[in-house]
């Protein structure tokens, strides 16, 4: 039987690691609410982007369905065999499940830590997915991440990147303009196309890790928070277990006393 001292100690324990649990819980919640926030401001960010290609492409429409990036229908996962593809995966742990279901990795990139980490890793991406394009003719890039969605609740998510979806397109450049005056621009339209491209990439990419990295913490909430209730229930138990063996100490030092005193009488 458990003594009442190493009862305490247990109990301590207990409430030390709860302690711990109730700040890496406090902390989720709070990443979470930082990753929306980043999602959210990207709002006005994309609808800019959305305004320049629906100027652009109102005059570049015809023209601009023959260009390359346009060249490729969606292509069927099922049809593109494993020494065709290359990936590219964010985090150590996502790259191992990928590996052990066969797929190799061509580009390993540490997860963001904040919201400030987001930007710099975007742009390497961007620059990956440039290289594999002119040096690896890799047309097609699909943008696999979790699509969080409230609370700890999230799902499996992915968009395609590139070739850009022409429907999208279409409805863009159709679009009312919302004031009477269209905008001009005096660029290269080629030019000002791409550079609104690496934008439309850009804020892409950044959604996708601000929802996962939400949707990451939203996993850790709810281990916590199961956690938690479990480190309650054992400390419950333990205290239970504490009063108990307390209560039959002090019952079996009586116990002693009174037997002592019949001995003496």
């Amino acid at each position: 039987m458990q003594t009442t001292e190493s009862l305490k100690r247990r109990i301590k324990s207990a409430g030390d690691l709860l302690s711990v649990v109730k700040t890496m819980k406090a902390l989720a919640a709070v990443s979470i609410r930082q990753y929306q926030k980043a999602v959210e401001s990207l709002d006005d960010y994309n609808r800019t982007v959305e305004m320049g290609l629906q100027i652009v492409l109102k005059e570049r429409m015809g023209a601009m369905m023959q260009h390359s990036v346009f060249a490729l229908d969606h292509i069927k996962e099922a049809g593109v065999k494993k020494e065709n593809r290359k990936v590219l995966a964010v985090g150590a742990r996502v790259a191992d499940y990928v590996e052990d279901a066969g797929q190799p990795i061509d580009e390993l990139q540490a997860t963001p830590s904040s919201t400030a980490g987001i930007t710099p890793l975007v742009q390497e991406i961007i620059m990956i997915i440039e290289e594999w394009h002119f040096k690896h003719n890799v047309d097609h890039f699909m943008l696999f991440y979790n699509d969080y969605i409230s609370g700890a609740n999230y799902r499996p998510y992915h968009v395609q990147l590139l070739p850009m979806n022409r429907d999208w397109l279409k409805e863009i450049a159709r679009k009312k303009w919302d004031s009477k005056t269209l905008p001009i621009y005096r660029m290269d339209g080629d030019k000002i196309f791409s550079s609104l491209i690496r934008e439309y990439l850009f804020v892409s990419l950044y959604r996708a890790f601000a929802e996962s990295l939400a949707s990451e913490n939203a996993s850790r909430l709810a281990s916590m928070q199961n956690a938690e209730k479990n480190i309650e229930e054992q400390m419950q138990d333990l205290h239970m277990q504490f009063h108990r063996t307390r209560q039959m100490t002090i019952t079996e030092e009586l116990l002693d006393i009174v037997a002592g005193f019949e001995a003496l009488s």
